[in-house]
């Protein structure tokens, strides 16, 4: 199943200003734009590729609808000879990316779109727009991941998500990222992303006992069954389950899980865990959940907690202590010729460009290479040719094979990069090439002149 199409308007109207610029003054030719990161967010090591599929689908169907256009018309925000140029407006460009799943750092490009100026500088929002957010959200994911240590982890944000395209964002992006599954059901339905949950306590709360609204709830959903034990009393709730659980197992009914929600969830797990092994119950698994993030996770892995897998919603869906990444999509090249902007603070590196990793004898990430596209270096090159001419070069990659090259960049992050702690930084070597590419540009600009 696909998305619906965005509307061709959702988009910054100073894209449609400049187009109609461009085109006015026939500033038409070659532009090569890069996606990157320029800094690290505080307490982040390491940064996770996502969103590439929603770029590409985006940048297919790309055009204007006869109402889109009828109502640019008259808002006085385009010319006719605008509107006229956009009844044919399609995306005919390259692009050139890592691969979803991909480990990057500052300064590296993730994407890279080759296409006519006025074409290349409107998708500039909606590329943004979802290349932000999903990585943003592949990158906390990946630090719960960490923290978990093997244990399930589950993505129950949509409720807390910044609308229903972030919440389904989201739920690709964690689940890419090594989150187990999710709430969302709907991301089951269109990605194939699992999806999982128990109850609420207001389903408890509507029976006249806890035990009543264990086994109405058993005999409803008896697959996978999961029960939330601390409506009322964790203890007494883990006691009603061992004291139910023959009638249900009569019944063909097993109960798989139980679910803590609130409290300190060190001791109360560890309470409930003696109440179930000594009822028999060894098998019964143990969720927690409840304003979880992956500190809080890493401290009840650490402590010994008997906890198997973890509901994480509002930390994990919005990013809660890190909810923007300091991006941008800037011009790199046109009509043949290097461009860099030299704002203080957010310089570019010029050019089209190259990402090299290198590894060590382990298999780790040992360091990469920044350079221009046209001078190889040592490493393995992360960019790869994903469009041509507005076409798909190979059909879109299985989410689970995405979801493993994930968990594989994950297993070749150096030691320090997967603690939670900030490590020193990883290199990214510039390249002497680049170097002096910034060089010339800047000896133009200096000069009034452009680069050739």
């Amino acid at each position: 199943m696909t998305t619906a199409r965005p509307d061709f308007l959702l988009t910054d109207l100073y894209e449609l200003a400049m187009m109609q610029a461009y085109y006015e003054t026939g500033q038409t030719g070659t532009a090569v734009f890069e996606f990157f990161v320029r800094k690290l967010p505080a307490g982040r090591n390491f940064l996770v590729a996502a969103g590439l599929e929603q770029v590409l689908r985006f940048l297919e169907d790309l055009h204007p609808a006869p109402d889109e256009l009828a109502w640019l018309a008259g808002s006085g925000h385009a010319s006719r000879d605008m509107i006229d140029r956009l009844a044919g407006f399609r995306f005919t460009g390259d692009v050139d990316a890592m691969p979803e799943g991909t480990v990057f750092f500052p300064e590296e490009p993730i994407l890279r779109v080759t296409a006519p100026l006025p074409e290349a500088q409107y998708v500039e929002t909606r590329i943004i727009n979802i290349l932000h957010f999903q990585s943003l959200v592949a990158s906390k994911a990946s630090r719960m991941v960490l923290a978990a240590e093997g244990r399930t982890l589950l993505d129950f944000g949509l409720r807390r998500a910044h609308g229903a395209e972030a919440g389904m964002w989201a739920a690709r992006a964690c689940y890419v990222a090594g989150v187990s599954g999710s709430s969302n059901t709907l991301a089951e339905r269109t990605y194939g992303v699992p999806a999982a949950g128990t109850m609420a306590h207001s389903f408890v709360q509507a029976f006249d006992s806890e035990t009543a609204a264990f086994e109405a709830f058993a005999r409803a959903r008896p697959d996978r069954l999961v029960l939330l034990i601390d409506t009322y009393d964790t203890i007494a709730g883990a006691r009603r389950v061992v004291s139910l659980a023959p009638r249900l197992r009569a019944m063909g009914i097993t109960v798989g899980g139980v679910r803590l929600d609130s409290g300190d969830l060190d001791t109360l797990s560890r309470s409930v865990r003696d109440i179930l092994d000594a009822g028999g119950l060894r098998d019964v698994t143990i969720l927690a959940s409840g304003g979880l993030d992956e500190t809080a996770i890493h401290r009840l892995v650490a402590a010994g907690a008997p906890i198997d897998g973890f509901g994480v919603g509002t930390s994990l869906t919005t990013s809660s202590d890190a909810p923007a990444l300091d991006c941008a999509y800037k011009l790199q090249e046109y009509a043949g010729r290097a461009r860099r902007k030299r704002s203080e603070g957010k310089a570019t590196w010029p050019g089209r460009k190259q990402v090299w990793r290198h590894v060590d004898a382990n298999g780790c990430m040992a360091g990469d290479t920044l350079s221009c596209a046209s001078d190889p270096q040592k490493g393995l090159p992360l960019l790869r040719r994903v469009m041509q001419d507005g076409r798909r070069v190979a059909p879109p990659p299985p989410l689970d094979a995405i979801r493993s090259h994930a968990a594989r960049e994950r297993d070749r992050l150096p030691p320090a990069l997967r603690a939670l702690q900030t490590a020193p930084r990883y290199e990214v070597r510039i390249s002497d090439s680049l170097r002096r590419l910034a060089a010339d540009v800047d000896g133009f600009i200096d000069r009034g002149d452009a680069p050739r």
